[in-house]
């Protein structure tokens, strides 16, 4: 299948880009090729897909619930015992519903860690996203417990193979208060092995800092630094408790970091994330909304904006987290985390990317593109969205979107109810 669009602007100048099969083929001006598809990009802006690094889909179940309330409360109060309920069919219309979600609001690819991660891959394969799909693994410093857990990484494995292009897998280890170290270092042996990523919950709050400290003698960082599962495969959600030993430790051994804004805030675990000191060390750095149930959307274009207003706030610097800082994170960056060939509108990258309407009050007047799109949109300028070299949504429709949203609906009450 191949899609032109015409006359669309890049960045303040007008284009054409041809996408052939799943690869952007040409970006120039007056382009003279057939296609199958020819969408008219005129008042459009593009830009690549955004990538949301680190959510739990399926918690779009749990919107607007268990609000209010310290991380740790919240998690043993509300969420873990309405999780232990979750069927497979509800993590597949809660998935459904997130993908949902992400694609009208311009994310084209997510990281994920949650259960029952089969439901989530039939989720994703049908509505069209990319996804790196990791399955939340305890053990409760349990040795039957870690046993149970490796069969079940192992199983998900096997099982990844028969995935789409557009789905890969990863190994969700949840936290170090919830996976005891052995784990841990099996965990990463089994990734340097399979070349799999992995992601942790790390340094999020200050309790869980005291906590490592009390209970293993160092920080989270230094802790998973004696481990010694720091590397390249590994991404962290969250890091706002580092300092600058352990952020030279993440950069020495090319460990990726992923910023929560809305979630850190809302959950009130911190606010000093110290993304420029990151930046300049020379590490990854990407955004992500986290579960529905701590920040309550899975809007990017949202996220983007918490980001940079928050590290200008607790600095009292306007001057640090540009908005091309920010639009990168959220672009090329997570594209990277994700280990995808995303985030640029070039020849030869993924067709994954989106057209946003330009005739609305938040472009107008429309002095800086991108400064706009951070500071003064929202999810809702989103007009169409490619992923893969295929049409997800148009005209800000996506067919069969209300039936998708009543089910997930009717499926939280129930659960919630039971």
């Amino acid at each position: 299948m191949s899609i032109l669009i015409k006359g669309v602007e890049l960045f303040g100048e007008a284009t054409d880009i041809l996408i052939d099969g799943a690869f952007i083929k040409q970006v120039e001006k007056d382009i003279k090729a057939e296609a199958d598809t020819v969408i008219d990009g005129r008042r459009k802006a593009v830009i690549p897909g955004l990538v949301n690094t680190h959510t739990h889909a399926a918690m779009t179940l749990f919107r607007g619930y268990g609000d209010d309330m310290a991380l740790m409360p919240w998690l043993e109060e509300k969420i873990w015992p309405n999780e232990a309920k979750l069927t497979a069919d509800d993590v597949y219309w809660g998935a459904k519903l997130a993908c949902l979600e992400m694609i009208k609001s311009g994310t084209t690819a997510f990281y994920d860690m949650y259960h029952k991660l089969p439901a989530t891959a039939r989720a994703v394969e049908e509505m069209g996203i990319r996804a790196l799909l990791s399955s939340a693994c305890f053990d409760h410093f349990n040795t039957e417990e870690a046993e149970i857990g490796k069969a079940h990484v192992k199983k998900l494995y096997a099982e990844s193979t028969n995935y789409s292009s557009r789905v890969k897998y990863a190994i969700g280890p949840h936290a170090i208060y919830t996976v005891s170290g052995p784990l841990l270092q099996w965990i990463d042996a089994f990734s340097k092995e399979h070349n799999i990523p992995i992601q942790i919950h790390l340094a999020e709050t200050k309790g869980e800092v005291a906590d490592s400290v009390n209970q293993f003698g160092l920080t989270p960082v230094r802790y998973l630094y004696r481990l010694g599962i720091l590397s390249h495969r590994l991404s962290i959600a969250h890091g706002v408790y580092v300092d600058e030993e352990e952020i030279q430790m993440l950069a020495d051994s090319g460990t990726q970091v992923v910023h929560n804004p809305a979630s850190n805030m809302k959950l009130g675990s911190g606010v000093e994330f110290k993304f420029a000191e990151m930046f300049k060390a020379g590490i990854t750095v990407g955004i992500g909304t986290d579960g529905c149930s701590s920040s309550n959307n899975l809007d990017m274009v949202e996220a983007m904006k918490l980001a940079s207003l928050l590290g200008k706030g607790w600095r009292r610097n306007p001057e640090v987290l540009t908005a091309d800082e920010i639009f990168h994170a959220a672009t090329a960056s997570g594209a990277d985390i994700l280990g995808i060939h995303a985030g640029h509108i070039e020849a030869g990258y993924l067709a994954d990317l989106c057209l946003i309407d330009l005739n609305l009050p938040a472009f107008t007047p429309n002095h800086n593109f991108v400064s706009n799109l951070v500071y003064a949109a929202n999810g809702s300028c989103v007009d169409t969205v490619i992923c893969d070299g295929k049409i997800l949504m148009q005209n800000k429709k996506i067919p069969g979107e209300e039936e998708i949203m009543a089910e997930a609906a009717q499926r939280a009450y129930l659960l919630i109810k039971n």
